[in-house]
């Protein structure tokens, strides 16, 4: 019999499917080190959650259930408070993010996809003439965030350097606090000399945005985004790639495929969506929610994944409701991914995905497609290897 971490982790819509049935839309959970929680599960209670930030709140401070947590546990970095736009609420909130919206919105698309490509083609040119390669490893783990940094302003050695830090918080080497460090000092550096030497980019839009950001304010929205646009777009990419790799309905060759890499992306952030759970929301009072009690203080990760696959909105793609966009996946509400992020996040996935199509058209999966791992994660959902041959490409 499979073990609940094995079923989340290949199956996790039984999982989500049984505690509907046992609880509701609304169902009690244990985090690690059997810290209670709620999980969200139906979508019109997802909804009321991310549409209430009055009631469900985002500073992570009112939980009460600080007292057990230790400074070493695994989804700190998720939850711990930090000045980031992400904590903030209210009048604050509000000033910190029309000043990110408006940094987003000035990235130009039609410069950002260029900007992809080459980022594409020179991540295939390390591979390309080899006729085999991992496309997680080796492409989608690599993209957004070598293009991100240079949507920050940093030059290729910057960028390098920061990549090698994303690395060290990301796995398991015990050198998650000094990488952090790391990651701040570069972003700090990087702010105090685009207020010297105003560069073009997202961090000359913050710096000199009528919020009036502070330095320290800027540093911790540059690192929030990191976080935020990241690992989600690598998996996006991936997990697309896998879809498109194994589903007759998309592909006999991507190239040849009946379906466009859009909705290929569109049906991954149903199916697949690359952050399942989001941690999450506070209760600043005491209410009632999906016909639980929910107490001032409690934690409630917020489902999207689950909401995705509540019977009363999920669509059958099968029968042609595959452009349906109204999906939980970038989160709703004033702290759901700004629509700016996720129109960035798209350019970057579209292109890396048809660049690879152009590149290496004949591309083929090396492994059964039960064979795929996907990464065990509460809070991320990617594809851990896609090994692929093609045949042999020159250089771009």
């Amino acid at each position: 019999m499979r073990t609940p971490t094995e079923r989340f982790q290949d199956r996790p819509e039984e999982l989500y499917q049984q505690l509907r049935r046992d609880h509701g839309p609304v169902a009690p959970v244990l985090l690690d080190g059997d810290v209670p929680a709620w999980l969200v599960l139906g979508y019109r209670e997802l909804h009321r959650v991310t549409s209430d930030p009055k009631i469900f709140a985002r500073d992570s401070r009112r939980w009460h259930a600080w007292d057990r947590i230790p400074a070493d546990w695994p989804m700190i970095t998720f939850v711990g408070y930090r000045p980031t736009m992400l904590f903030t609420e209210g009048a604050e909130h509000q000033r910190r993010s029309d000043a990110m919206f408006d940094a987003l919105s000035s990235v130009d698309q039609f410069e950002l996809r260029a900007d992809c490509e080459r980022v594409a083609d020179a991540l295939i040119d390390t591979f390309a003439g080899g006729g085999r390669a991992d496309l997680i490893a080796e492409y989608a783990d690599q993209l957004p965030l070598r293009v991100v940094t240079r949507m920050y302003g940093l030059d290729a050695s910057e960028s390098a350097a920061l990549q090698r830090d994303m690395l060290d918080l990301t796995i398991e080497s015990g050198n998650q606090p000094v990488a952090y460090q790391r990651m701040y000092d570069r972003m700090a550096a990087l702010v105090a000399k685009v207020r010297v030497y105003p560069t073009p980019g997202i961090t000359e839009r913050l710096a000199a945005h009528p919020a009036g950001l502070s330095d320290e304010e800027i540093v911790n929205d540059l690192i929030g985004m990191v976080y935020a646009s990241h690992q989600p777009t690598a998996d996006w990419i991936g997990n697309a790639l896998r879809l498109m790799l194994t589903d007759e309905r998309f592909a006999v060759t991507m190239a040849g495929g009946r379906r466009s890499v859009g909705q290929a992306l569109n049906e991954v952030l149903w199916e697949d969506t690359p952050v399942p759970n989001f941690i999450g929301r506070w209760a600043a009072e005491d209410t009632t929610l999906g016909g639980q009690h929910i107490r001032k203080g409690d934690c409630l990760v917020l489902g999207l994944a689950a909401a995705n696959a509540d019977p009363h909105v999920r669509p059958d793609f099968r029968a042609g409701a595959s452009g349906n966009q109204a999906h939980m996946a970038f989160s709703h509400g004033e702290h759901g991914c700004p629509e700016p992020a996720r129109e960035l996040a798209e350019v970057m996935a579209m292109t890396a995905i048809e660049v690879l199509i152009d590149r290496l058209p004949d591309v083929t999966l090396t492994v059964p497609v039960e064979e795929i791992q996907w990464r065990s994660s509460t809070l991320m959902r990617g594809v851990a290897s896609i090994p692929v041959t093609f045949t042999p490409a020159p250089l771009g």
